[in-house]
């Protein structure tokens, strides 16, 4: 604790006498500082023992007393002390009235005490202070170092939460609470999953204040760089102090370790992933399972899915949106002790490798979701699996991540395609530009007047060819229905004998929207 009034007036060799204030004397002194100005507000920080003997002052002045001892007070003066037996003999009754009345300390200083014994005395206790606040710090380090290679992380917020004699809580990059000490602090650390996701949006090392004065909670983010791996929730009933401060630091610095993993070790295993995911694309799960078998686990058996992930059209400046997917992925995978194989493809691409109906397709569904507003990723996933079929699978994912990308999507599976209906797939321009093209002879000759061959072309092909049910839909004769074919066929230059012809015909139909009555 730092030196405060009353550890001042206890001191033997000073012989301090309190005068006023007698219910203030538990307050800090930040430190100790002679005046004889009738103004030394100007040079006041806050927090000081003010020493004077009066020698400019008018003490004796009720008016000017109360003036005095209000603008010390005003500017965070904790205490006065008043040398007597130098100027006056004993405190005017001025000056006591008024402290009295404003409820400023006024301490009596002895002519045989000089105000630099007092002066010596502050700055040796906050000395002392900060030596104990010190030798705490790296005492707390040493705990939670020890806690940190003995335990984990969950040991080292329960540490750290007995040390600032509050709670502490773990957020993983997603801003999920992962540990938090003691248990019932998991449900007010959920309830700042805004603040920490505004915290994550912010290059690391960062920090920030959230609450009130009796619930203060300090966050802080975990990782370097740009990469923001996770944050580290304080709450205190009030502001941190040295020894705590230095707790804080050490979790900071030992957390960061724990979730930021070398790039050494990063990059190795990222070449592993990348070795392991060829291999069981070139249909060799065998020799993926002989190399990796215990890092991947049952992840190399059936049945899993695959998924591939790119940057949104339109990506925001900012971090790349894939590795911190990536990270989101791997932390879901690591709480529901599941495994994942993500492998960037470049800087564009992520091709993630998971099980299916597990926690990882689950986030990243609502990953997806959750970024599709702010233009981050687009995800194609394929249908589940078996190790054999792996490069079935890809092809998959990229299949259903086109039609993300052509349909404005932020996640397709494949499987919703193939029970869904072709005609959304041509939404396409490069589609809708054939189809004009193919049909424009016959916009062009029915805008003269001349005949609905487009009308009766649509029909013909919705009847599958039979005279007399089209002719009967478009209320003509069938040899006029068949006269109108012809000239299709002569219009076009082809034969709608061919059915490829018939099937382009239908699906250039239907890719410019045309109605039966033949209007565009």
């Amino acid at each position: 604790m730092p030196p405060t009034l009353a550890s001042l007036v206890h001191h033997s060799a000073l012989k301090l006498t309190v005068r006023a204030g007698e219910d203030r004397l538990d307050t800090p002194v930040r430190w100790a500082h002679v005046s004889e100005l009738a103004d030394p507000v100007p040079y006041m920080e806050g927090g000081e023992l003010l020493l004077t003997t009066a020698l400019t002052l008018d003490a004796e002045d009720s008016e000017a007393m109360h003036r005095y001892v209000r603008r010390l007070l005003a500017a965070g003066v904790v205490g006065l002390g008043f040398a007597i037996g130098v100027n006056y003999e004993d405190i005017p009754g001025a000056l006591l009235d008024a402290a009295r009345a404003e409820g400023l300390p006024l301490l009596e200083v002895p002519r045989r005490t000089p105000f630099l014994a007092i002066s010596k005395a502050v700055s040796a206790a906050i000395a002392a202070d900060q030596y104990r606040a010190v030798t705490a710090g790296f005492e707390a380090q040493r705990e939670l170092t020890r806690a940190a290679l003995a335990e984990g992380p969950d040991a080292v917020v329960a540490r750290l939460a007995a040390h600032v004699n509050g709670w502490a809580a773990l957020y993983d990059t997603s801003g999920t609470v992962i540990a938090a000490s003691p248990e019932w602090a998991a449900r007010r650390a959920a309830r700042l999953t805004s603040d920490v996701e505004r915290l994550r949006d912010r290059p690391a090392p960062a920090s920030a204040v959230v609450g009130g004065t009796d619930d203060r909670v300090e966050l802080q983010s975990l990782g370097t760089g740009r990469r923001v791996r996770g944050a580290l929730a304080v709450g205190t009933a009030a502001p941190l102090g040295t020894a705590e401060r230095y707790a804080v630091h050490s979790a900071v610095a030992l957390l960061t370790l724990t979730t930021e993993r070398s790039r050494s070790l990063r990059a190795a295993e990222g070449r592993l992933g990348a070795a392991v995911l060829r291999m069981m694309l070139s249909g060799q799960p065998d020799h993926a399972r002989a190399v990796a078998g215990d890092l991947y686990g049952g992840l190399l058996d059936a049945p899993f899915r695959l998924l591939i992930a790119e940057p949104s059209p339109g990506e925001p400046e900012g971090e790349p949106p894939l590795p911190a997917l990536a990270d989101a992925l791997e932390s879901a995978a690591a709480r529901a002790g599941e495994t994942v194989l993500a492998v960037p493809e470049g800087e564009d691409r992520l091709v993630v490798l998971a099980g299916d109906g597990g926690a990882v397709v689950t986030v990243c569904e609502a990953y997806a979701e959750r970024e599709a507003e702010e233009a981050g990723v687009v995800v194609g996933l394929s249908a589940p699996t078996g190790p054999i079929a792996a490069a079935a699978a890809y092809k998959q994912a990229e299949q259903a991540l086109s039609v993300a990308r052509r349909r404005g999507r932020a996640l397709v599976e494949h499987e919703d395609l193939a029970a869904g209906s072709v005609l959304p797939l041509l939404a396409d321009d490069a589609v809708r530009a054939f189809a004009d093209g193919m049909l424009r002879a016959l916009y062009e000759h029915d805008a003269t007047g001349r005949g609905d061959l487009v009308a009766s072309l649509r029909a013909w092909l919705s009847r599958h060819g039979q005279w007399d049910a089209a002719a009967a839909d478009l209320g003509v004769h069938r040899h006029t229905l068949r006269y109108r074919m012809r000239r299709v066929e002569e219009i076009l230059g082809r034969s709608l004998d061919d059915p490829d012809v018939r099937m382009e015909l239908w699906l250039a139909l239907k890719a410019t929207g045309a109605e039966a009555s033949g209007e565009r």
